[in-house]
């Protein structure tokens, strides 16, 4: 199976000497759906922002369908980033001043590309939110502001979303709504997904779980459930000393 991402002896160090990425290698298959989960302070959401070109690490390889991010300047990353990876964050980046369709466009115009309506719309109604273009995003629920997230991050056909902590501000009903759509996103277009979560209910929607412990793998856990994630969780947490 083709690789979506691949991350080769990833190293992140910052000026107090605090190494958040110690040596990781992992790869993302094409069309799978990865949570990422560790203790407080070990390295997920930096692994997340490395994957995603969003930080630059220390030392180490990252590839996205097969390009080096790493490899290039900061500008193509920016480039490369807009066109090729979407983003779903737990606290939705969503303009306030703009609509829902607005909002959905923004990749495309800030790559400074034509604004696809059509397709946007689609997206939208397929999403259950096609009668939600003109409204703003706080005339929605935390779920419908989300799902304009994932609509958002499908409108460039990116290799790979990339979602850190999605249902993190939202109530259980909104989550399970929102990690339903996200597997979908899998099953039914072929994306690829690597999700940041502390939760081990929303990992329990992912193909497979990756676990980080102190910056480096700790393991990982196929067809998981929420129990087995959740013994896991606190197995690493015993070893580092950290909760979970």
């Amino acid at each position: 199976m083709a690789e979506a991402v691949r991350l080769e002896s990833l190293y992140k160090t910052y000026d107090n000497a605090v190494t958040a990425l110690d040596g990781v290698t992992a790869a993302f298959a094409d069309g799978t759906f990865t949570a990422v989960m560790g203790p407080s302070g070990s390295g997920k959401s930096t692994l997340l922002h490395c994957a995603a070109g969003l930080d630059r690490p220390t030392g180490g390889r990252v590839f996205i369908g097969g390009t080096e991010l790493t490899a290039t300047t900061d500008t193509a990353m920016t480039r490369f980033r807009r066109e090729r990876v979407g983003f779903v964050f737990q606290d939705y980046n969503l303009l306030p001043a703009l609509t829902v369709e607005q909002n959905v466009q923004l990749p495309l115009r800030l790559a400074g590309r034509r604004a696809d309506r059509e397709r946007g719309r689609a997206i939208l109604d397929r999403l259950g939110l096609g009668d939600r273009l003109e409204q703003r995003p706080d005339q929605l629920s935390g779920g419908q502001r989300q799902r304009v997230a994932v609509a958002r991050a499908l409108l460039t056909e990116p290799a790979v979303i990339f979602a850190d902590e999605p249902t993190g501000a939202l109530d259980l009903r909104s989550a399970r709504e929102v990690l339903t759509l996200l597997r979908s996103v899998v099953r039914e277009h072929g994306r690829t997904v690597v999700m940041v979560t502390h939760d081990p209910m929303a990992a329990a929607y992912a193909d497979s779980v990756l676990f980080l412990a102190d910056g480096r793998l700790a393991g990982s856990l196929t067809a998981p459930t929420a129990d087995a994630v959740a013994e896991r969780l606190a197995h690493l947490g015993d070893l580092t000393g950290v909760p979970a």
